[in-house]
């Protein structure tokens, strides 16, 4: 199990207290949804609707599979470029897929691969990574003139947020120069991959929680020969899931993007 440095403790648990107060102000509601290529503009619409109506942020979409998530991000970053909606950030988990960024070496996604993960090539930057149940799949889709109008700002942000829920359980996360992401032990626990247009985000992070470790040797996760992958999991006494992953996070995320107050709907 990974700790937390006794000389880091006091800091640590002052941002979890932080963490434990400001998750009092979030609203979870239940909406029931499967997201299918028909049903994308009708989700887009009432995740317009909530954002504009009432400060929704953040949107918790359950397990889904990757195309129809990927044309709903598209949709909502296209509204958010023209600032015809706020800020908003969707949290899920994904069917089993492997997406190649627009850099990818198709060499490293490998022949053993499982048959059930889909292959799909993709528009935001990097190599070869794998998304499936049991991890934490973010998106934020934020128009970073509003904020730091900085690509390095936001990914260090991004890493930070989740460096700070690793900490929460009591698991030292950090970074590695020149390799976005963050690492447990030089294995890495959470990728980065993000695309940018008018100053606007869309993809975002993807953090390893209890996945199923097959999936992993069927790829060079972004490439990088030298290290290997982990799961929160992994690092813990006593396991935990993606809805608690999340639960923690997202007062994090919001106070990173100056939403301490922001809402969260859950659509299962």
């Amino acid at each position: 199990m990974s700790t937390i440095p006794a000389d880091q403790v006091d800091e640590v648990m002052g941002r979890v207290a932080s963490v434990e107060l400001s998750q009092a102000t979030t609203v979870p509601k239940e909406w029931s949804i499967q997201i299918t290529p028909g049903r994308v503009r009708e989700l887009a619409a009432r995740i317009r609707a909530e954002a504009t109506a009432s400060g929704q942020t953040v949107f918790q979409l359950g397990i889904q599979p990757f195309r129809p998530v990927w044309e709903l991000q598209k949709r909502l970053h296209g509204w958010r470029t023209v600032q015809e909606i706020p800020d908003v950030v969707l949290l899920l988990e994904h069917d089993p897929v492997y997406t190649l960024g627009k850099n990818a070496d198709d060499a490293h996604l490998l022949s053993r691969r499982p048959s059930d993960a889909e292959v799909i090539a993709i528009d935001r930057g990097g190599d070869v990574t794998f998304h499936g149940p049991g991890q934490l799949v973010g998106y934020p889709i934020i128009d970073l003139r509003e904020h730091r109008p900085s690509v390095t700002w936001y990914m260090r942000g991004l890493e930070g947020v989740i460096i700070r829920t690793l900490a929460s359980y009591g698991v030292a996360g950090e970074r590695i120069p020149d390799l976005p992401g963050v690492w447990i032990h030089r294995r890495k626990v959470a990728a980065l991959g993000v695309r940018l247009a008018r100053w606007t985000t869309m993809h975002g992070f993807a953090l390893n929680v209890h996945v199923p470790t097959h999936y992993f040797d069927g790829m060079i996760p972004c490439g990088i020969l030298e290290y290997g992958i982990t799961n929160l999991n992994d690092h813990l006494s006593q396991s935990t899931t993606v809805g608690e992953v999340s639960r923690r996070l997202v007062p994090i995320l919001q106070e990173f993007l100056g939403e301490r107050d922001g809402q969260v709907s859950r659509l299962h």
